[in-house]
């Protein structure tokens, strides 16, 4: 099952958003997610807000979900009033793959009618590496796609069984190489590293295979067990035994050290990239607490200050876009001090590093004992991880936030 939605207020029918969050729009970044919500089949550890055929049976398509993806940019254009143009867009799922290029193609369309694309925007598409073809990637490219992510989580059979991923284990690799030839600029692989059963073997085979393929980022993600999944079930029966969190330090160390001996460096926790110019751009945009509208069943935006998301099931938001009105199923306006956490959380996760003026006096002294504890190195006024200290990011984080 797709996780829940998260609590809020209302959203207005009409989709207007408060004065407070249009304020200054144009002068933070600003992005457009997509959300595609069709998959093949279900992955075990997946709990994003994606359907099957046989889940939606006739409810929704891919064609009644663009018709109301039009819609929805559109509406976002209005209630924005002069939109910024957009400089980063990331088309994600679910697999948009299954669009073919031609959709994703009509997809990018939406989006520069409606906000148009800033000078060299960065223009990303998730793929799985299954539905895709060289033809797949030069539509892609042709279509004004600058950057793919595939997902190849491992090579291990045994790894990739668990997870209930349905792709070969070289594929992934194939699908990377195919991208760069069509002429796509940068290139992403995703890895899962900790599934039951991995061994380091099995990660190192993974990592060499990254390398090989030429791709100049990889995302590597610790496997979490979400509930209401297939895989939480089998763990809860004894079928599985959940990650272990000593082995996942110890792949992530690995994971750091291979990648960086290659010329692969950490920009953001589970992000290396080769080049700066090969970091993510729309994620930097999220990190960094810019603007972004998301498009799509379930996505969520964030503009000025004000959280907003949409309902879940395709043929709701189609039906509600189709009636002339906003598909947000709610809303937060984020407190100063809502804000500033979230900022501490997500740039703390950054090599950039944290400004220590983000802190009061007593933030301020937990990043001194950080150091001594070999946790954070602090120069020119900002904070960064160390190697150990990205172990324990998210929770040196809630200590640094709740000393304010």
């Amino acid at each position: 099952m797709p996780s829940v939605l998260p609590e809020g207020e209302p959203a207005p029918r009409d989709g207007r958003l408060p004065e407070s969050a249009l304020a200054g729009l144009g002068t933070r970044p600003f992005g457009v997610y997509v959300h595609v919500p069709f998959c093949a089949s279900r992955c075990g550890y997946c709990d994003f807000n994606t359907y099957t055929p046989t889940e939606l049976d006739g409810a929704a398509s891919p064609q009644t979900w663009l018709e109301g993806l039009r819609a929805e940019l559109e509406l976002a254009a209005r209630v924005l009033g002069a939109p910024p143009r957009a400089e980063t867009v990331f088309v994600g799922g679910g697999t948009p793959s299954l669009l073919g290029a031609d959709g994703l193609g009509q997809v990018l369309d939406a989006v520069r009618g409606s906000f148009g694309l800033a000078e060299h925007a960065e223009v990303t598409t998730e793929s799985n590496p299954e539905s895709t073809s060289p033809e797949f990637f030069a539509g892609l490219a042709e279509a004004g796609y600058t950057r793919v992510s595939l997902g190849m989580q491992s090579t291990a059979r045994h790894v990739l069984a668990v997870l209930e991923r349905a792709h070969t284990p070289g594929r992934p690799v194939a699908a990377a190489r195919e991208a760069l030839a069509a002429g796509i600029e940068h290139v992403n692989l995703d890895l899962i590293y900790g599934t039951p059963g991995e061994r380091d073997t099995d990660l190192r085979a993974s990592l060499d295979a990254v390398l090989e393929a030429g791709v100049d980022h990889v995302s590597a993600y610790s496997l979490i067990v979400e509930d209401g999944t297939a895989m939480a079930r089998k763990v809860a029966r004894g079928q599985l035994p959940a990650p272990d969190e000593d082995v996942l330090a110890d792949r992530y160390e690995l994971i750091d050290a291979q990648l960086a001996a290659a010329g692969l460096h950490w920009y953001e926790v589970s992000n290396w990239a080769g080049t700066e110019s090969a970091r993510c751009a729309h994620n930097l945009i999220y990190w960094r607490s810019g603007d972004w509208w998301g498009a799509g069943p379930g996505a969520h935006s964030h503009i000025g200050g004000t959280r907003f998301w949409n309902v879940k099931h395709p043929a709701r938001y189609a039906a509600l876009l189709g009636e002339g009105g906003s598909p947000a199923a709610g809303r937060e306006v984020l407190t100063g001090a809502q804000r500033r956490f979230e900022r501490v959380l997500l740039e703390l996760r950054c090599a950039d590093g944290l400004p220590l003026d983000v802190l009061d006096e007593r933030g301020v002294r937990e990043a001194e004992a950080a150091v001594a504890e070999g946790l954070l190195r602090i120069g020119d006024g900002v904070a960064v991880l160390t190697p150990r200290g990205r172990l324990l990011a998210d929770g040196l984080a809630t200590r640094l936030a709740d000393a304010e």
